[in-house]
């Protein structure tokens, strides 16, 4: 049996434009299900889709729009320091995750959701759609985006540095929110940023 050849930057294989379509596909409907179950719950969470569901929820305004003006800004900022691919394909996965948010909930419905269960779910979920959008090259914008350039020009994980924000974001909730929604929301907030820390890797990956 031969020897396993070392990873290399010979190895690496670009995704066709299908191949990042659907990897997109995937994971944004990942993400947006995980986020139904959030919202199906009042919780909130982290990051600009945390800040999105908190001027929802107190303004009565939709999350998908929310989400995708809260976004703009960033976009000139990924443009510039990353790119035009990465930020058109972020803009493309902000405005899509915006729509499904938003229309999920009118055919996907709990009669009943435990606050935990719920909360563990949107983690994973919400999670790993996040590594499918990085891992095809694009984000769900905003600190998303500062995030991953920090991990690549530091090495200094990117689910860190959104759980750092995350705190600071939730220390602000505890002041406009009941506890408990904000700690339910805390722990569904760890448990996502705790699956891009711990699977999060650009030194593992072969294709590009």
């Amino acid at each position: 049996m031969p020897a396993p050849i070392p990873i290399g930057e010979s190895q690496k294989v670009p995704h066709s434009a299908f191949e990042d379509l659907q990897g997109l596909a995937i994971a944004l409907l990942t993400a947006s299900v995980g986020l139904t179950f959030l919202t199906s719950l009042g919780f909130l969470t982290g990051q600009t889709a945390g800040l999105a569901l908190i001027v929802a929820y107190l303004t009565g305004w939709s999350f998908g729009p929310v989400f995708f003006l809260v976004n703009l800004p960033f976009y000139a900022f990924a443009w510039k320091r990353l790119g035009a691919e990465f930020t058109l394909k972020s803009i493309f996965c902000v405005a899509a995750l915006s729509l499904l948010v938003d229309y999920l909930p009118l055919h996907l419905a709990f009669a009943t959701l435990d606050p935990i269960l719920g909360t563990t779910i949107f983690g994973v979920l919400t999670g790993f759609g996040l590594l499918g959008v990085f891992r095809h090259k694009g984000s769900l914008g905003g600190l998303g985006v500062i995030a991953l350039m920090i991990q690549d020009r530091t090495g200094f994980r990117a689910g860190y540095v959104q759980f750092i924000v995350d705190a600071m974001l939730f220390l602000v909730a505890f002041f406009l929110f009941e506890t408990r929604v904000v700690l339910y929301s805390l722990y569904g907030a760890v448990i996502l940023n705790g699956v891009i820390a711990f699977n999060h890797r650009r030194d593992r990956y072969i294709a590009d």
